[in-house]
C-alpha cells in the first residue's frame, strides 16, 4: 500500500481503502497475504526503486517465498512505464486487484503507459495555467533574501531526512522481527537486501541508530 505524503499516511486516507480493495480481492480468490508492505513515497522517476526500501523489501520477501506481489492499483506501484518495465525485469509476478489475476504483462504495460499519460497531462494542465496567470500579470512566488533561502535549504534537507526515516523505519522494523538486534547486524541486513541510505550508498550501525532516533524525534513532535 502507498500514499504519496506524510499527511495522506497520518490520516489514513487512501490506505484503509487500498488494503479492504487487496482483502476482498484476496478473500475472493483464495490468496493467503503473508505480510503487509505500506510507504510513504511519491514513486515519480524510473530510478523509484531505490528510493522506495518497503517496495523493496516487498519484492525481495516475495523472491524469497516464491509469491507475487499485490496491490490495489497500478497506481500505487508507479504512474511511469519505465519503472513498471524494471519492476517486471526483478522476476517477481504483480497482481492489480482491480484489474484481475490473469491480467498479461502486455496489458499491464498499456495500462501504465496510460497512467504515465495521465499524470503528463496534469503536469501540462497546472503549467498551462500558471502560464495564463503569469499572463494576466498575477506574480507568483515571492523573493527571499539569502538568510531566508538558506534556512528554507534546511528546511528542505529536513523533511527529506524526514521522508526517507518514515519510508525505511518499517524495512528496519521487519528486519528486528526477524531477530536481527544490534545496529551492526541490522545495518548488514539491509546491504544484503540492496537497499541503500539516503544518499546512495551503503548502511552502517551509525546511520541504523540516526534512523531509529529520527523514529523517537518524530513520535516526540506528532505527541
Amino acid at each position: 500500500m502507498r500514499v504519496s505524503t506524510t499527511k495522506q499516511a497520518k490520516s489514513g486516507l487512501g490506505l484503509e481503502g487500498q488494503k479492504s480493495a487487496i482483502s476482498i480481492f484476496a478473500d475472493a480468490q483464495g490468496i493467503e497475504i503473508v505480510q503487509w508492505y505500506e510507504e510513504v513515497e511519491t514513486g515519480k522517476g524510473s530510478d523509484a526503486l531505490d528510493r522506495r526500501p518497503v517496495l523493496r523489501a516487498a519484492i525481495a520477501r516475495a523472491k524469497s517465498l516464491k509469491c507475487p506481489v499485490l496491490v490495489a492499483k497500478l497506481d500505487r506501484l508507479s504512474r511511469d512505464v519505465h519503472f513498471i518495465s524494471g519492476l517486471m525485469a526483478q522476476r517477481v509476478p504483480f497482481i492489480v486487484a482491480e484489474l484481475g489475476c490473469d491480467t498479461d504483462p502486455f496489458l499491464l504495460h498499456i495500462f501504465a503507459a496510460l497512467a504515465e499519460k495521465e499524470r503528463a497531462l496534469i503536469s501540462q494542465r497546472t503549467k498551462s495555467a500558471l502560464d495564463r496567470k503569469r499572463a494576466a500579470g498575477c506574480k507568483l512566488g515571492n523573493p527571499v533574501n539569502l538568510a531566508e533561502a538558506q534556512a528554507m535549504g534546511a528546511a528542505v534537507n529536513a523533511e527529506a531526512a524526514r521522508q526517507f526515516a518514515l519510508s525505511v523505519l518499517p524495512v528496519i522494523h521487519d528486519i528486528q522481527i526477524r531477530g536481527f538486534r544490534s545496529h551492526r547486524a541490522i545495518a548488514g541486513e539491509l546491504t544484503r537486501m540492496n537497499i541503500k541510505t539516503a544518499r546512495g550508498g551503503q548502511w552502517s550501525g551509525v546511520q541504523v541508530a540516526r534512523a531509529l532516533a529520527m523514529e523517537d524525534e518524530i513520535e516526540r513532535s506528532e505527541a
